[in-house]
């Protein structure tokens, strides 16, 4: 894979944001690449690259199903989002024990990561001063 994302041409990436981070937008160059046959009509596979502005040979790539008309600022909006779901996730393993789990089925596992999710929910909505539940 690291060959073929450095086998990339320099022509053909589009600076785009893929948000707001903790010291403002964050800039990146990407590209995406058609893949395999599209999985259901009107869809398609795209592999995803991403270059760092002060490291252009360091490329990340992810695959991305999306309908084939999504423009690249939109996929590209969406993988930003990422970050914000990934520290979601290392706070509710510290506020709601999201990492406190020994089981071993997928079932249990389901539960108990849905049940962590709806804690932490609610511990967000109390903070905000806001009633979880209308009486």
């Amino acid at each position: 894979m690291k060959t073929l994302l450095a086998a990339l041409p320099e022509e053909g990436w589009g600076r785009l944001s893929a948000g707001d981070g903790a010291k403002g937008p964050r800039w990146y160059d990407w590209r995406w690449l058609p893949l395999a046959a599209p999985l259901a009509p009107g869809w398609r596979r795209w592999l995803l690259v991403r270059r760092r502005l002060s490291t252009p040979t360091e490329r990340t790539a992810s695959v991305v199903c999306a309908p084939h008309a999504t423009p690249l600022q939109e996929v590209v909006r969406v993988a930003g989002s990422r970050w914000t779901v990934e520290s979601g996730v290392e706070e509710a393993k510290g506020e709601v024990g999201l990492d406190q789990y020994d089981v071993r089925s997928w079932t249990a596992w389901y539960r108990h990561i849905t049940r962590a999710m709806w804690a932490l929910a609610l511990l967000t909505v109390m903070r905000a001063g806001t009633p979880a539940v209308e009486a």
